[in-house]
């Protein structure tokens, strides 16, 4: 038996046979060209084709992973759209008289290493992701296929050099135990997927990999990096009881799946689940959410050419509602912004698009398309228990403009004889600075609260959540945006209405007590989420 140490990255023991990945590195010839300006402008369209294609991933993504693990490829298409990066490439056209594929294969190399030589362990798993936006662009101007790179007739421990992050969100789950890879580090995104995915991770096993041959029998241990190669029987079984007290934590989670999250002290809390497409529902009720929390419509509006019919959107809200029963679905108004591409608005180009043109500024500015939402929204509403939520509210005059159009499309539909609920609860989600600040006179004009901790961080702390060069300063359980969820607690509670928790530290075992003191009424996490939480409140 030999054993190989790596760094520990996703949790969790996997007992099988390895299987190597093949590389996805591409060929990339140094070819000369004549024509530049046509060169220039073959980059330029396989660019666009590429951030589609992240677009098109980020999509897919938010099916399988909570919003904040998604924004991965968020980030990407902002790598893309990079302009030194961009320049870079076009330089070496341009001076160079390279073709395209070269001078990507050279600027992201460039870049690659820039990230490689920080002292940031975080900057530094950047490396990788300016190798995956890098190798597909080259396939987009190469013109292939996107590649399978791993299948195997069994399920495997997958052996790579490195794991791009689009690879590991698109690889079957079923067909992979466990990831071990050469390279890579906990901060690097592949690794945060694979905790996501729960898939067992070790990484950073440098030359020991090198020895290692397809079918080789393994142990992975994703707790303590360790990796152990043809190991012995009794071996063998010491791991397998790991497993087994592993299956029986897990068994002792699911006995929770029906049961209310009470604290040691008393207190009641209720789950909820974070969902952005119709078919999240099925797994939102297998893990016990009690409703859902937040529905992130914007996702209907992506990844598609045109924007969805009030008839698509009616349909998708109403499935969403008849499989819940009476349990409650908040459903948030579209939070589109220049943040999501989002092609076919036409939306501004903005240098800072978390505090420009999104949300409930575009559903104010073009009503034609809140309308549209907002009677989909209500003729849904009549087959389940919808509550609407507004997003990035940060005065109570916007709340009254956005109840204003609601009511006229009620008064609409009224007049076509279309049924829908009679009360449809109206809330707002506090993620501003401002909303918690004004919190006392919002929740005289609203049902409820959802405390949106992923943009108030930010907001709170002038933190770009996307910026990886202050990634460092990015932190939920800072005490000034629990001040600002106290201030938002104590309002909703003068009013007599209730607050949840919809970001993604609605989860962080190390909160829950303080939401318990700050009497939240309900926690909404990823589906997956669910079951520790309520676990987490029961101990509490």
């Amino acid at each position: 038996m030999k054993e190989l140490q790596g760094i520990g990255a996703s949790e969790g023991i996997a007992i099988g046979r390895l299987g190597w990945m093949e590389s996805g590195e591409d060929t990339v010839e140094k070819k000369g060209i004549t024509d530049v300006a046509g060169e220039l402008s073959r980059l330029d369209a396989a660019r666009e084709e590429t951030i589609r294609q992240l677009q098109s991933i980020y999509v897919d993504a938010l099916k399988k992973l909570p919003e904040k693990d998604s924004m991965i490829f968020q980030i990407h298409i902002m790598m893309m759209q990079d302009e030194d990066f961009t320049e870079a490439m076009r330089q070496a056209v341009r001076t160079e008289k390279v073709c395209a594929e070269y001078a990507v294969w050279e600027a992201g190399r460039t870049f690659s290493e820039r990230f490689a030589k920080m002292d940031n362990e975080y900057m530094r798993g950047r490396a990788q992701d300016v190798v995956d936006i890098s190798r597909r662009l080259i396939r987009v101007l190469q013109r292939k296929e996107e590649k399978s790179d791993f299948s195997s007739a069994e399920p495997r421990i997958v052996a790579a050099d490195n794991l791009t992050p689009s690879e590991t969100v698109q690889m079957d789950k079923s067909a992979v135990l466990a990831f071990v890879t050469r390279q890579g580090s906990r901060t690097a995104h592949a690794a945060i997927l694979a905790r996501t995915l729960g898939i067992p991770a070790v990484v950073g096993l440098g030359a020991g990999l090198d020895a290692l041959r397809e079918g080789a029998a393994l142990i992975v241990d994703g707790s303590t990096g360790r990796v152990l190669v043809n190991p012995d029987g009794k071996t063998v079984a010491v791991y397998r009881e790991k497993q087994r007290e592993e299956r029986e934590h897990r068994k002792k989670l699911l006995k929770l799946l029906h049961a209310p999250a009470v604290s040691r002290g008393g207190v009641r809390i209720r789950v909820y689940a974070n969902i952005a497409h119709p078919n999240d529902v099925e797994s939102a009720l297998e893990n016990g959410a009690e409703g859902i929390g937040l529905f992130r419509s914007e996702f209907l509006y992506m990844g598609r050419d045109s924007l969805p019919t009030e008839e698509e959107q009616f349909q998708a809200y109403k499935q969403v509602l008849q499989k819940m029963g009476k349990k409650p679905v908040i459903v948030r108004t579209f939070d589109i912004g220049a943040d999501k591409e989002v092609p076919y608005l036409h939306l501004p180009k903005e240098a800072n698009p978390a505090l420009g043109y999104r949300a409930i500024r575009i559903c104010l500015d073009r009503k034609e398309l809140f309308r549209t939402q907002l009677r989909a929204l209500l003729r849904a509403s009549a087959f389940g228990n919808l509550q609407i939520m507004f997003p990035m509210i940060v005065s109570p005059d916007e709340v009254k403009a956005a109840k204003a159009v609601l009511e006229d499309v009620k008064s609409a539909l009224s007049a076509e004889h279309i049924a829908f609920a009679p009360k449809i609860p109206t809330g707002i989600m506090v993620e501003t600075p401002s909303a918690a600040v004004l919190s006392g006179e919002l929740a005289e004009i609203v049902d409820f609260f959802s405390v949106g901790t992923n943009d108030l961080t930010q907001y709170t702390l002038a933190v770009d959540r996307t910026n990886a060069a202050v990634s460092k300063l990015y932190n939920p359980r800072s005490p000034a945006v629990l001040k600002m969820i106290e201030i938002a607690a104590q309002s909703a509670h003068r009013a007599g209405i209730p607050i949840g928790i919809c970001g993604e530290s609605a989860a962080d075992p190390q909160l829950t007590g303080f939401y318990l003191k700050a009497k939240i009424d309900e926690l909404s996490v990823a589906p997956a989420s669910i079951l520790k939480l309520k676990e987490n409140v029961c101990r509490s």
